[in-house]
Order: C-alpha cells, then structure tokens, then sequence
C-alpha cells in the first residue's frame, strides 16, 4: 500500500497564543477529525463559543479504503499542529486527503481558491487528440455524472481501454466533491479544479497523470501505456493559492522518488 504523499501545507497568517482557548478547541477538533477518520470519506467537526470557535474537516478521496484515509487524515492533522502551531487556519494536502481547519465556518462554500495540483511529465508519442479531445469529454462527463447517486456522496470513476493512433491506453479518471456542497457548488467547485489542472497540463502531451485538489473537490486522471520501457516521470506540484491575497505559490518541487513508489505500488 502506498503511502500519503504531502503535497503542501498552507498556514494563514493570522495568529493566536498556545495557551489560549482557541489554540485548545483547534486541538480538540484535530482530534475529533483523526478519531472519525475510520468511519468514512469525509468528517467535519466544531468545537467552542465565538470567538474562539474552530471548524474543521476532512475530505478523502473515494478510491482509497478506510485504513487509508484514516493513516492518511493522522498524517495531515500532525502536519497541521507541527507545521500551522499558532495559525489560525491551516489546509493540509495530501494526495489521498485533506484536512482543514479555521475560526470561520466554511461549510457549504465554495471559495476563490487556486487549487494544489502534482502532475507527472514523461517523454510520448504525439497523443494532443487524446488530451484535447478524449480526456476533456471524459471529465465532463464525471462531472454531469457526480451529483447523482453513488455508494459514496459525489464520487465516481471510470476507467476504460482507448485505442489512438494503432496504440492502446489504459485510462482512469475521476472526480469527487465533499459531501456539504450542493449539486451546483460541486459542480462549480469541479470546474475550477479542472480549469487549474488545464492551466498546469494542458496541451502537454507529455503528462501521464495530474490530480487537482482543492479544499471541496478533486479531478485525477492517470494514463498508462503511453510509452513502456521509460525512465519513471518526474513528478512536478504547484503550490496552494487562496484568494487574491498575494501568497503565490508555494513551491515547486520534483519528487522522482514519489513516483517510483507510485510505478511500484500504484496509486
């Protein structure tokens, strides 16, 4: 099984003491969050009196099992006390999870946020019939899909073999929204995750997998098949962005060796 991958950590800059009664309901509610972690995709929790009350949540994705979630949601919440000690709002990303957490509700909304997208870049074939064409409409099509019924709330998959240009591809992809949202904020909150994931790969013929993550919604897709007997991919994440309020990016990474574990075990 393979492990969470850390994507970025993202601490707001305003601040509050350790001792102070908010510093202890953000601790509380880290740890409602990691004990309701084994019970499913997605918790929320609320803990104090204004203004010192705290709000958090988690989101997993829906292809992982419960032991997974839960490794994975323990990891983002110690992420978050370790790393956002005194911050009051701090998001966690992981590829499998995250966890948030702030003095204001969030519940229900979407916000203007950049989302954290990781992309793998490895020499192909010419495939821009595949990447303008093919995976665009299979990702509409999640997105038509994702508000109905489901065995978890506002996640489906799909998986097929496509043949292009006398080559076959296997091809997973899939989108998920938290379950607080309605249909409408899923489906604009899915639209925003695919308009970054294109800003980042589009017309690259040459990006095997990408996953866009933001704090209520994600879109994946992985491609295998496009050229055997490669080098692995380099794996390439760009940073978190909330708002208009100048924190940019956070940073851009290559992480070759996440890639080779993903090529061992699979994501």
């Amino acid at each position: 099984m393979s492990q969470p991958y850390h994507m970025n950590t993202y601490c707001d800059r305003d601040e509050f003491t350790r001792t102070s009664s908010y510093g202890s309901n953000r601790d509380t509610v880290l740890s409602n969050l990691r004990n309701s972690s084994s019970l499913g995709t997605y918790s929320n929790a609320t803990t104090g009196l204004t203004p010192n009350k705290v709000y958090g949540m988690f989101l997993c994705r829906g292809d992982i099992n419960t032991t997974s979630c839960s490794d994975c949601v323990h990891k983002a919440t110690r992420e978050a006390a370790k790393n956002c000690t005194n911050k009051k709002e701090a998001f966690i990303f992981y590829d499998m999870c995250m966890v948030r957490y702030s003095d204001f509700s969030f519940f229900t909304l979407v916000e203007d946020m950049s989302s954290v997208t990781v992309h793998s870049l490895i020499p192909s074939a010419n495939t821009s019939q595949f990447f303008n064409g093919i995976l665009p409409g299979k990702l509409k099509d999640l997105i038509l899909r994702v508000s109905l019924s489901s065995p978890i709330p506002y996640f489906v998959e799909d998986q097929e073999r496509v043949t292009l240009l006398e080559r076959a591809y296997d091809v997973k992809a899939m989108v998920q929204c938290s379950p607080d949202l309605d249909p409408r904020n899923c489906t604009v909150c899915l639209g925003r995750a695919v308009r970054d994931l294109s800003g980042c790969c589009g017309n690259n013929s040459q990006v095997v997998w990408a996953q866009s993550f933001l704090p209520k919604c994600l879109v994946y897709y992985n491609i295998s098949g496009l050229q055997p007997n490669q080098q692995p991919p380099n794996v390439v994440s760009l940073g978190f962005k909330k708002g208009d309020e100048g924190f940019g990016r956070i940073f851009i990474a290559i992480m070759t060796a996440y890639v080779l574990a993903l090529l061992g075990e699979g994501i």
